[in-house]
């Protein structure tokens, strides 16, 4: 049997573009698929995010519109059969229904519920993937998105304010307490990385990463050349001004200066200065929220 797909599943802000672009770079073996279940998450007939919900013109002007979960897969199967392994980037809040609501499988697949399923994919497509997961904590990868959708970056990415329910946490957790339960991911031997981490000792936790998931590391995988930086950006063109800043770098190196410590009431202060207090009880809010469910993630992360 050919090995499965990678999914590596995140959440937004996660560091996630960077770590995507290592394995772009392995174009020898490896076909990347980047947030394809974003479309039909946000713009095709069986949309279910409420950001494009009344705003049905920016739906149709999209290039996604017809996009359903099933041509999604079928896109991913098309991959598949050119030869090499695929290595897909997503969100787990793009499988969900937003806020908890209930869950069935995706109209295009079929409908119906499973049983304690809450994705819109069956539990038959769920166990084709080979699952890994990816965090930050919520004080670093919230203000980023926030940054994302007030001006002049919102002006390009087309999301101008931030909702609290795309953090993305909750439907990780819930989404790998389902695996688990499962047996489609094995409790003890499960594959995270935490951005701090990875961002901190690059080549050893991509390394650890790599002999998990059954890819041979090699050096070039950090190092990338013109050619992996234009392929980088024709993938990432679809979430135009999310991925400037891994555009602009030709490497992953580890960082060179210490991450700095902060409180609660120096993260309130910077967040303040920055966007105002209205912004800052919102960024506040939603990183509190969210502390838990990053914490529960974290006691599985890869140490090195």
């Amino acid at each position: 049997m050919a090995p499965r797909p990678i999914f590596a599943a995140t959440h937004p802000r996660a560091c996630s573009t960077a770590f995507e672009r290592v394995f772009m770079a392995r174009r020898d073996i490896l076909e990347c698929a980047h947030e394809p279940f974003g479309d039909a998450f946000y713009f095709g007939p069986e949309f279910m995010s409420d950001r494009f919900r009344h705003d049905a013109a920016t739906r149709q002007s999209s290039e996604y519109r017809d996009t359903t979960y099933k041509s999604v897969l079928e896109r991913l199967e098309d991959a598949e059969k050119e030869g090499k392994r695929l290595f897909i980037k997503d969100m787990a809040y793009y499988l969900m229904q937003p806020d908890d609501k209930p869950s069935q499988i995706a109209p295009s697949l079929g409908g119906g519920e499973e049983a304690g399923n809450p994705t819109v994919l069956p539990v038959s497509i769920l166990k084709r993937f080979h699952f890994t997961f990816l965090i930050r904590h919520p004080k670093r990868s919230i203000p980023s998105y926030y940054r994302c959708t007030i001006p002049p970056l919102s002006e390009i990415t087309g999301f101008d304010y931030l909702m609290p329910n795309e953090a993305g946490y909750v439907e990780l957790v819930r989404l790998l307490d389902f695996l688990i339960e499962r047996g489609i991911v094995d409790k003890d031997h499960i594959t995270a990385i935490d951005a701090d981490d990875l961002l901190d000792k690059p080549e050893q936790v991509i390394r650890e990463y790599c002999a998990r998931i059954g890819v041979d590391y090699k050096p070039q995988m950090l190092n990338w050349t013109e050619e992996d930086k234009e392929h980088a950006a024709d993938m990432f063109a679809k979430w135009n001004g999310f991925h400037d800043d891994v555009l602009k770098t030709n490497c992953f190196q580890a960082r060179s200066h210490a991450q700095k410590t902060s409180t609660v009431e120096s993260e309130d202060k910077e967040w303040l200065d920055k966007y105002g207090p209205e912004a800052q009880k919102l960024i506040r809010q939603t990183v509190d929220e969210n502390i838990p469910h990053y914490e529960y993630l974290k006691q599985f992360c890869i140490s090195v």
